[in-house]
């Protein structure tokens, strides 16, 4: 059986779902889940097609970006495809797993996005370098610790660590740090400084 997944970044891009869900099913993919979610917001279709698969069907997606956010998470899907024995089709580079070709040109693939990656890395740590040295080098600047106060704003009202991030735009983690480093009498009259995450 093909089974297809579609998906694009947002709502605003409903052409590029429509044209992934003609290809699919013009292929003949008799079930195919879709989603509208960010390249690293969470998968739920996407994992409900990982489940849906049996023994024997193929996941078809149109490009691999649609599938895949990282080489490692690549690897993921790839291992719980194969643990159940389940062929990966990504039609714009004529890839299947299902043959010994085709899963070798995946693995390929994989190791030159990692080496890619690396070597992107490497030359960002030298870029770096050099800008210290040369007294350029800056640094990101710390976004939760400018927002200290609208942070304890929103936390002394009762709103949760989760609230409080997706509102400012920043991490939860963030949130919980500025919410116990700050002095203690503001650490006490929070009620969401302790909440778990």
């Amino acid at each position: 059986m093909l089974v297809g997944y579609a998906r694009t970044s947002t709502m605003d891009q409903e052409a590029g779902l429509e044209a992934q869900l003609r290809e699919l099913k013009g292929l003949g993919c008799t079930k195919v889940f879709q989603e509208q979610t960010s390249s690293v917001g969470a998968r739920k279709a996407l994992d409900e097609a990982l489940e849906f698969t049996r023994d024997g069907d193929t996941l078809v997606v149109t490009k691999l970006d649609r599938l895949a956010r990282s080489v490692t998470h690549l690897g993921e899907i790839v291992d719980r495809l194969e643990a159940k024995k389940v062929a990966l089709r990504i039609l714009d580079l004529g890839v299947d797993t299902s043959s010994a070709t085709g899963e070798l040109v995946l693995n390929l693939m994989g190791a030159i996005a990692q080496f890619e990656r690396k070597m992107m890395l490497e030359r960002q740590r030298e870029g770096i370098a050099k800008a210290k040295a040369e007294g350029r080098y800056r640094g990101r600047k710390p976004t939760a610790r400018a927002k200290a106060d609208q942070i304890w704003a929103l936390a002394e009202k009762g709103i949760s660590l989760s609230d409080i991030a997706r509102r400012l735009s920043i991490g939860k983690a963030s949130v919980h740090r500025v919410l116990t480093s700050s002095p203690a009498e503001k650490s006490s009259a929070s009620p969401v400084a302790e909440q778990a995450f």
